[in-house]
């Protein structure tokens, strides 16, 4: 029997000692096989913080300055929220696209006028066609919090609801409840 020289030997128990040691390295992924990261398996028990709590189908919205809410649609499906407004005029200001409208609270017939800085335009899939639509940025109070979030101006005057609150509102800060209405003031 032949002896392992001694570089030899001490070579492989290194090479054993490292092999035995915790590694950082993360296995890859291979398909059709799950690996549970316990962090991550932790992060989803952790309940999430929903500001405005569970809220309903239907609920008040506040277009700031105006001091009359408007009834909205809770709408999960929808990506951008929107807002029926009247004499839409599109003009030029320093070279940017602005919009200016006037919003009207068909329940307490209060009126505002606005002019917006157009900030995009959204297609929307309708039904029976599509459209294009200007997306502004206003602030709102919807529940106890004030928020800037885009709109787009629709035509909804054929609605039960001049309000539609999407996703870009909703995510985060409300669960809904479609069995329910009015839950916040």
């Amino acid at each position: 029997m032949k002896l392992l020289p001694i570089k030899i030997i001490i070579l492989m128990a290194a090479v054993m000692a490292n092999s035995a040691c915790r590694s950082d390295v993360r296995p890859a992924i291979v398909p059709g096989v799950e690996v549970k990261n316990p962090e991550v398996e932790e992060a989803k028990n952790i309940p999430q913080k929903h500001s405005l709590g569970v809220i309903g189908e239907v609920e008040p919205i506040y277009f700031l300055p105006m001091k009359k809410p408007f009834l909205a649609r809770i709408d999960t499906g929808a990506e951008t929220s929107s807002i029926d407004v009247a004499n839409r005029t599109i003009f030029e200001r320093d070279g940017e696209q602005w919009v200016s409208f006037d919003l009207i609270n068909r329940e307490y017939g209060e009126t505002h006028h606005f002019e917006k800085k157009v900030m995009r335009r959204q297609r929307v899939k309708r039904i029976d066609n599509k459209e294009k639509r200007i997306v502004v940025v206003m602030s709102v109070r919807f529940g106890g919090e004030i928020i800037r979030a885009q709109f787009s101006l629709a035509e909804r005057d054929k609605f039960s609801y001049q309000g539609l609150i999407g996703r870009n509102i909703l995510n985060g800060r409300a669960v809904v409840d479609t069995s329910l209405s009015n839950t916040l003031k």
